[in-house]
């Protein structure tokens, strides 16, 4: 049985896609079966990287998305509008999808998913999260018999590529980000990666699927990396810790309810854990459930051919379905994602991590003592206080905390702002 594809978009992913389905050969028999039937860009005139017939090039997106003739409709235009629109336009029309958009399916995940399930389609999105790293279909599938407990990943590869140059070369984040621009691994405007926004869509996909509950994009916590310097990468390191932008999502079970921590921040890693090793572009995403213990998937999170890949390997999925089921009444299949109900999400203030903070200073006597003073006030255990020199006339001194509670953190941390022999607190980073 043939299956045509309407291919939306043929940018990096787009011409990756293209170029897999063109060529077959020496690749899984499905393929054969599989053509493409149109493809929606922005200009005809453009230059491209890949021949394609010029008869199968438009500029009508809608034609698309409502042509009877279209079985998929693969969305690899990115960004919320029109894509959105034109996923629940082909669902509307009977058109399975898949999709690499994050953006979409952690803000609207709810409204697809639901009139996919209508409309009796399936809608995959494997290319959402961690390019060619097989991790969304893993989690509805593979891991399925687990009870899942956390989730943490090393989403973003251009935060991953920063802040792995400032720890080998010792540069500052402006230097690296700038490099990483030139060589294309960040955006002209880098905001959503080195905010921590890109990550926040991702972990928001991961915890729905896992967790089997509808977790809002604006339920995640949010802190990016613009604010590390090379003294906290040094001070990381003479600690025994690397800095990661992770994407953390637990599962708390209390005698009345489920809550879920989710978060995204740069945190110090042990130079022990898994995590710790993965650096330049790479992604891991560590899942962590019973009676499967720890589980790691790790390799390139992003370019045409990991992220191709992973569109590619929907497509199969969807086409290996509908060989065996021509009548599409199997939509109950392992395929089929409907997160069901909404996450109770815990606040950042209850949530319990381990804290490094760095502090400058007045260099007069007590200064520690009056540290030590406002975090026990506020039931912030201390693991180490430590003197590590002078910037200038200022003394420096790093923390570094026990299990605490944030909000207890915070109220002594504002506390200690009022102290009139703290001069700046540099830095604050959560110890994973």
């Amino acid at each position: 049985m043939a299956f045509k594809i309407g291919l939306l978009g043929l940018g990096t992913v787009g011409t990756g896609t293209a170029d897999i389905l063109f060529n077959p050969d020496g690749r899984h028999p499905l393929l054969q079966n599989i053509t493409i039937s149109q493809v929606g860009v922005k200009s005809l005139e453009k230059k491209r990287n890949i021949d394609l017939p010029s008869e199968i090039l438009t500029t009508d997106l809608e034609a698309i998305v409502t042509n009877p003739e279209i079985d998929i409709v693969v969305e690899l235009i990115g960004g919320l509008e029109p894509a959105r629109s034109l996923i629940l336009k082909a669902i509307a029309h009977g058109k399975h999808v898949v999709t690499a958009n994050k953006a979409v399916i952690a803000r609207y995940g709810g409204e697809i998913f639901a009139a996919a399930n209508e409309a009796k389609v399936y809608v995959l999105s494997e290319a959402a999260v961690g390019g060619g790293i097989p991790i969304v279909e893993p989690l509805k599938q593979s891991l399925g018999a687990n009870r899942l407990e956390n989730i943490i990943g090393i989403v973003n590869g251009t935060t991953n590529y920063i802040l792995t140059e400032m720890t080998e070369k010792g540069s500052d984040f402006g230097q690296v980000l700038k490099v990483a621009q030139d060589l294309g691994y960040a955006e002209a405007d880098p905001t959503a990666d080195v905010e921590g926004y890109d990550a926040a869509d991702k972990i928001a996909i991961l915890a729905s699927l896992a967790f089997g509950c509808l977790v809002k994009r604006e339920d995640v916590y949010c802190e990016g990396i613009t604010k590390i310097t090379s003294s906290d990468i040094n001070y990381a390191e003479k600690l025994g810790f690397v800095i990661k932008l992770l994407a953390i999502a637990h599962k708390v079970q209390s005698t009345t309810e489920t809550q879920l921590q989710l978060r995204v921040h740069p945190t110090f890693v042990p130079t022990s854990h898994p995590l710790a090793n993965v650096n330049g572009v790479n992604n891991a995403i560590l899942v962590e459930g019973s009676p499967l213990g720890q589980v790691m998937f790790y390799g390139p999170g992003a370019g045409s051919g990991p992220t191709a890949s992973a569109v590619v390997a929907d497509i199969m999925n969807i086409v290996g379905v509908l060989n065996t089921d021509k009548t599409g009444d199997n939509l109950d299949s392992l395929l089929s994602c409907s997160p069901q109900g909404q996450g109770q999400i815990s606040p950042i203030e209850e949530v319990f991590s381990r804290f490094y903070a760095r502090f400058l200073c007045a260099d007069v006597p007590g200064v520690i003592g009056h540290l030590g003073t406002a975090f026990g006030e506020n039931n912030v255990s201390l693991e180490s206080v430590v003197q590590i020199g002078f910037q200038g006339d200022l003394a420096e001194i790093v923390v570094v905390t026990h299990h605490v509670r944030e909000g207890n953190f915070r109220e002594a941390i504002a506390e200690i702002r009022s102290l009139n022999a703290i001069k700046n607190i540099p830095s604050i980073i959560r110890v994973l």
